[in-house]
């Protein structure tokens, strides 16, 4: 599967190392623009709907929030 971003995650408790991909391949990324803020928006409702993943700071949707700089529902410039 072809993703934009990977992520190299070490297990603390078994030591092994695991690649998180994520983001998508052609997706161009721009925070603070009001296609920031309907990402950020759209993904805090994933947030709700799937508490496992937003509980792990190393999961897809935690490190795609972080590349769109979202702050809950809404974009940050720079």
């Amino acid at each position: 599967m072809e993703k934009k971003f990977s992520k190299k995650v070490t297990n603390p408790k078994t030591g092994r190392e695991n690649t998180v991909r994520y983001g998508q391949k052609g997706a161009t990324i721009k925070p603070g623009t009001s296609k920031g803020d309907s990402y950020c928006a759209r993904s805090a409702g994933q947030m709700k709907k799937h508490p496992s993943a937003a509980k792990n700071p190393n999961s897809p949707l935690r490190l795609s929030r972080a590349k769109w700089k979202c702050s809950g529902t809404k974009s940050r410039r720079g």
